[in-house]
């Protein structure tokens, strides 16, 4: 158990939410914001916003890249590429230089 203090904030749209980091993200925000469905439903919201940072919207932009390069974007950890690797697979898809290729 963490022993930081948190810290009531109020995000630009009026959520109030306690914090214990510098991260500036509402998670009331955050939830409201994730997709019902697609690929990207999936992921939690650090690798969620990892991809879309990066540009990645969609399966074929995703095969694009290798599980190398998707791992080393922030907010992206190991957990997420199980996930991916299904969500590609299920659309006949792969990463790149993946051996299914």
């Amino acid at each position: 158990m963490s022993n930081r203090t948190k810290t009531t904030r109020v995000c630009p749209n009026g959520h109030r939410y306690e914090k214990s980091t510098d991260c500036p993200t509402c998670p009331v925000c955050e939830k409201e914001n994730k997709p019902a469905d697609g690929f990207l439903s999936i992921l939690s919201s650090p690798a969620r916003n990892a991809l879309l940072h990066a540009g990645i919207l969609t399966l074929s932009q995703l095969a694009g890249h290798s599980e190398k390069e998707i791992l080393g974007l922030h907010g992206m950890g190991p957990g997420s590429i199980p996930k991916l690797r299904a969500a590609l697979s299920e659309a006949g898809l792969a990463f790149k230089n993946s051996p299914e290729e």
